[in-house]
């Protein structure tokens, strides 16, 4: 197709999702500005993709370097960690030596990849391998040249295994950094279609699987097979195409994150700034026991590949002349430089790059506009706990970075949406999961509330249809006691322009003022939920208190007042009538208010049918 013909598709299908996104936002009942919607590939986010990569470049933070990526031989492209899935799989670990005279003995899970071996490595002091250290092996292996450096590193585990690791430098990013600690050759023995690459006539352009077998059939007739043991293995697969991931040195965009910068005339790194936010207090992670993931994985951060070969997203902002040549000139700016001899890099940015500058490109950055001002760093940020790392972690770098700020101050993850089995929802399983349908059948309110009650920050739920029918009798119960005390207080006996006058004028009995002191007592907690994020709490205390304590019992309680007898003229049943009707009319009210967070619609139109009003809408009325 080409590349703007395939972009042209991509985008039709793009504002298709658009749509159907948009769409399902506004079902349920999403209260947004939508004059401010935007769209990460939009202009605006372009310049602000641009403005960052350019000064990023400037200060020396992004390079571009010969590193091990993770590569998708089906894509054929780099792919995030993020999009890296793990499968579970049975593996075999092989137990074996490179010759017969060879020393050690190595365990690996990948003998086709030992045919780029260059080193063994091995903890400095495990008493076995000590006197071993520093010597250079020359081996013939299945018919290629290996020459082995065994050296000390502080990271081999004794206990694993044999002790000793074989060390492949072009296929791991563990083994790559040791090797560049320990000036050993990388020799790619595999290539980006996951075949052999090495002039080898038993295993070229064999696929890995293959040379895998050709390999460990060598060492059985070499008798160097001592060996096989079956164990749990992850095996690490692209998320979009299904392609089992490569690690593969790759010459690509990267981000120094080790790099020393000033910030606040503070030397720091992009790590240092990630960890800073949260250990300050300065950004708030719930549930906190996330911090501690978060804090681990920064600490294992590799620099971030930036580049990807694909089509779709921003385009590298670099230009080259005399690409590949001893005069290769390099530019790196916002728009193009002036001549037609230069041609911008193919490859697109991580889209993790341009969605960690999402906090304040939205608000106008890079310009200094009054929403930048007002609204940044924001309050809360709410995802899912699968991209605290990929998203979260890349605004707190960002806005870091570029604004010298935080870019939120507190963080709520969700956990994923599961079916009632605890299956990933998925089309391929059928197993649904579409709010439109869901809302369609039982109502927005419904679906809300099933997403909501039970559900603390981080955890998974397990969703089923008897859960969101279940909200949907809860709806039914609201409107249904809401119409019986509407027609039963003072609505029904005098006008609208003395309603007012009417319920401020009526003192309530003693028995009614504890009733409401007890409610007072219930919404002070629901608050104290609601303000530190325990929404879960919150909702379900609204839920109990509205249908077992005001609908099965105040309520109930309060038809002996309400339905007096013909003729009837004691004043004291008529005082106890009316401050019971105010009771449960100011009860619906408060209950309304507090309810109308997680179940808008019923909420609503119910306030828009009262005689008197606060607020024309319920949604921007005070809290109770």
């Amino acid at each position: 197709m080409g590349r703007e013909a395939f972009l042209e598709k991509v985008n039709q299908f793009a504002k298709e999702s658009h749509d159907t996104i948009t769409t399902q936002i506004r079902a349920m009942g999403a209260s947004v500005d939508w004059s401010r919607e935007a769209f990460t590939l939009d202009e605006q986010r372009e310049v602000a993709v641009r403005t960052a990569f350019k000064k990023m470049y400037d200060d020396g933070l992004i390079y571009r370097g010969f590193r091990i990526v993770n590569w998708d031989p089906k894509g054929q492209t780099t792919v995030s960690d993020d999009e890296v899935v793990y499968e579970p799989n049975k593996a075999k670990l092989y137990y074996f030596k490179y010759s017969k005279d060879f020393p050690i003995t190595i365990a690996t899970t990948r003998p086709e990849t030992k045919v780029g071996d260059t080193g063994v490595a091995v903890n400095p002091n495990d008493p076995r391998y000590k006197n071993l250290i520093g010597q250079t092996f020359k081996i013939n292996f299945c018919s290629t040249e290996l020459n082995l450096k065994i050296f000390g590193d502080e990271g081999v585990d004794p206990e694993f295994g044999t002790g000793a690791v074989g060390v492949t430098p072009a296929h791991s990013f563990t083994d790559f950094d040791m090797a560049k600690k320990n000036n050993l050759e990388i020799i790619p023995v595999i290539n980006e279609f996951a075949k052999m690459s090495l002039e080898n006539p038993l295993l070229k352009d064999k696929k890995t699987l293959e040379a895998r077998e050709i390999i460990v059939k060598w060492l059985e007739e070499n008798n160097l097979l001592e060996k096989v043991e079956e164990f749990d293995q992850n095996i690490s697969t692209a998320e979009r195409t299904g392609g089992i991931i490569e690690p593969l040195p790759k010459l690509q965009w990267f981000i120094d994150v080790n790099k020393k910068i000033n910030i606040k005339e503070k030397e720091t790194t992009l790590k240092e700034i990630m960890s800073t936010a949260v250990e300050s207090g300065n950004i708030k992670i719930l549930p906190d026991r996330f911090e501690k993931v978060y804090y681990n994985w920064i600490n294992n951060l590799r620099d971030w590949c930036i580049s990807r070969q694909i089509w779709y997203g921003h385009q590298i902002p670099v230009w080259y002349k005399n690409k590949g040549t001893d005069n290769e000139e390099i530019y790196s700016g916002l728009t193009a430089p002036e001549g037609s001899d230069w041609t911008q890099d193919p490859d697109t940015l991580d889209t993790w790059f341009s969605s960690g500058l999402w906090t304040f490109s939205t608000l106008g950055w890079p310009n200094q506009t009054e929403d930048l001002k007002n609204y940044h760093p924001t309050n809360v940020l709410e995802t899912g706990t699968d991209i605290i790392f990929f998203w979260v972690a890349r605004m707190i770098l960002m806005s870091g970075y570029l604004l010298e700020e935080v870019p939120f101050k507190t963080v709520y993850l969700h956990g994923l949406v599961r079916d009632s089995q605890g299956r990933k929802l998925s089309k391929s399983l059928g197993n649904g999961g579409d709010p439109i349908e869901m809302s369609a059948k039982f109502g927005a309110d419904a679906v809300r509330m099933s997403l909501i009650v039970g559900v603390g920050p981080g955890n998974d739920l397990n969703l089923s249809e008897d859960k969101i029918r279940a909200y949907k009798k809860f709806g039914n119960k609201i409107w249904n006691a809401s119409r019986f005390i509407l027609e039963n207080t003072f609505y029904s006996e005098i006008s609208d322009s003395d309603f007012e006058k009417t319920l401020t004028n009526t003192t309530l009995h003693s028995d009614d003022q504890k009733i409401m002191s007890d409610f007072e007592v219930v919404m002070k907690d629901i608050t104290d939920d609601m303000n530190n994020f325990r929404f879960y709490l919150a909702s379900e205390k609204v839920y109990h208190y509205f249908w077992h304590t005001f609908a099965d019992i105040i309520i109930e309680q309060s038809k002996e007042y309400l339905n007096l007898r013909e003729g009837e003229t004691d004043g004291e049943i008529i005082t106890r009538r009316k401050s019971r009707q105010k009771l449960i009319y100011t009860l619906l009210i408060k209950n309304l208010k507090a309810i109308h967070p997680f179940m808008p619609f019923v909420t609503e139109e119910i306030w828009q049918s009262l005689p008197q009003k606060e607020t024309e809408y319920l949604m921007v009325t005070k809290w109770p």
